[in-house]
């Protein structure tokens, strides 16, 4: 299961990335690293982007970002 696929208000872990190079690390540098609790705050009415929060602060990933982060 992806990020993508999480619903509005669940607790989520981390489980992987599946992106490779320059996107991998960018998502990486967001604090978004295996094993990380994401909440999901709100997804937009087309799905993009998602907003979350995790280690204390709100982000928002567009949903072809969010694809790659495996959750469980």
């Amino acid at each position: 299961m992806t990020l993508r696929e999480a619903k509005v208000g669940e607790t989520v872990k981390v489980t992987g990335i599946n992106g490779t190079g320059a996107l991998k690390r960018r998502i990486m540098d967001m604090g978004i690293t295996k094993g990380s609790e994401i909440y999901v705050r709100k997804v937009a009415p087309l799905g993009d982007p998602v907003e979350i929060t995790i280690r204390g602060y709100e982000l928002s990933l567009r949903k072809d970002d969010a694809e790659i982060v495996q959750i469980g």
